[in-house]
Order: structure tokens, then sequence, then C-alpha cells
């Protein structure tokens, strides 16, 4: 159960880990999963590896503590955490704020100098959820499954996202 997790969870945010693999600023310790990664054994390494946050960013954690739950259950609440992480991920692409899954109980916010606030996830109702960060703000953790609506209405009042997020290409007049 747990490897069809990785899976999936690395599947989901794969397409926008490749795309940001480019960027001059890295938002992790490591190299992130990417497509490419995806049947690899080191797939499984960069997901339990900390994630280190630089800009915002919305981070999809799944624990290891999750597999302590009843396997239907277990795989009923990745299902609707995929489905509303894949839901979002237009509205994320289109304001460039990536997206990042780990298994890491952890997460790090990079301060201006150069120091690293620690984010424990561990403990929390669920061991799966969402943490929103905006470095040099406060930071948001939503623990278990949300309806996709409500999701997005989550990410955009903690961005501060306008309600369209459809990129339109500026008229020409003449």
């Amino acid at each position: 159960m747990r490897h069809a997790t990785l899976l999936a969870l690395a599947l989901v945010s794969a397409c926008r880990s490749s795309r940001d693999s480019s960027d001059a600023g890295r938002d992790e310790v490591g190299d992130r999963t990417t497509l490419g990664d995806l049947g690899s054994a080191d797939s499984r390494v960069a997901l339990d590896t900390p994630v280190v946050v630089t800009r915002a960013s919305v981070v999809v954690f799944w624990l290891p503590a999750a597999d302590t739950l009843h396997p239907d259950d277990a795989a009923a609440a990745f299902d609707e955490l995929s489905t509303a992480t894949e839901a979002i991920a237009p509205d994320l692409t289109a304001f460039e704020i990536p997206l990042h899954p780990t298994h890491s109980d952890t997460v790090y916010v990079e301060l201006p100098n150069h120091r690293r606030r620690p984010i424990v996830l561990s403990g929390l109702e669920f061991p799966f959820g969402y943490l929103f960060v905006e470095p040099g703000g406060v930071e948001r953790i939503l623990t278990g499954v949300y309806a996709e609506d409500e999701l997005l209405a989550e990410v955009r009042a903690f961005f501060d996202l306008p309600a369209d997020s459809i990129a339109t290409a500026p008229k020409t007049t003449t």
C-alpha cells in the first residue's frame, strides 16, 4: 500500500516538478521526483527527503503513520487526496506556485537570513493533507481530505489569488 501511495503522489506532482527543474532557485534539498524517476528506486528517497521551501508553495503530504489506517480507508483517503490535488494543479501552475509531495514529517522554510525554520507535520489529526507556505509569513496546515472546490477556495484565500485563474493572451488593437 505504501509503495502505491508513493507512486501516486509522485505521479500527481511529476509534471509540476519537471516544470520547476529548470528554475534557477531550487525549492528543495536534492532532486525531487520527476516523470523519468518514477520507475526508479530513487523516487522513494526523494519523497522521504525533507522539502526546503524558498517561495510560496503547496506541500502535499502522506506520512508513514497513514500505514496504520485500515487499508480500505487509506485507499479511499488517498484517492480523494489525489483527485483534489489534481483539481488544484492548474491553478497552482497558472500562478507559478510549486506543488511538492513528501513523506517526510518535517518541511523547512528558508528564511531571508539563510536559516531554516522547521514545520513538523507529525502528530496532527490526520497523517495526510496539505501545507501552504509563504516564506516570511505564516503557514496553514490542512489535514485530511477536502472536496476539490473547498481545497481550491483554501488555496485562493491563503495565497490571495483571484477567482479567475485562466491566463488569457492580451488583445492587440490596431
